[in-house]
């Protein structure tokens, strides 16, 4: 029988829309899309889409941690901007962290995020050895 984790961040909204902030089954771990906020649900990086991008990976690094996994251990990101013209920035943090791991990747631009200050969400697949 495959065991299914669930891995909450504490955030109010998880209970308020049904969902984990990651959850973990046999050696896969998917984390949920992530924006830049702080532990009290602050916004950071307010008109900086690079500094959004390295904050949401380094939580998304801290709950793949959590479920047994390292940044090396993922395959996927998908990220969704709000403004396609401002893909490099973005991929320039990407690239900060995975550079030497290169996961299959896909970028989109969308209409709008959660959050009005939100330039940034990313999801990450990650397949533990």
């Amino acid at each position: 029988m495959t065991v299914r984790r669930k891995f909450s961040s504490g955030a109010p909204w998880e209970e308020i829309v049904g969902y984990s902030r990651a959850v973990r089954v046999g050696n896969t771990i998917e984390v949920t899309g992530t924006i830049a906020l702080d532990k009290d649900g602050n916004s950071l990086g307010m008109d900086d889409p690079y500094v959004q991008t390295v904050v949401i990976i380094k939580i998304a690094e801290g709950i793949i941690h959590e479920a047994g996994g390292t940044l090396q251990d993922v395959i996927r990101t998908r990220i969704f901007v709000t403004d396609i013209l401002q893909w490099e920035a973005v991929g320039r943090a990407h690239r900060e962290f995975f550079g030497k791991i290169k996961p299959a990747t896909t970028m989109v631009e969308v209409s709008a995020l959660i959050r009005p200050e939100a330039m940034v969400e990313i999801e990450f697949t990650a397949v533990v050895d």
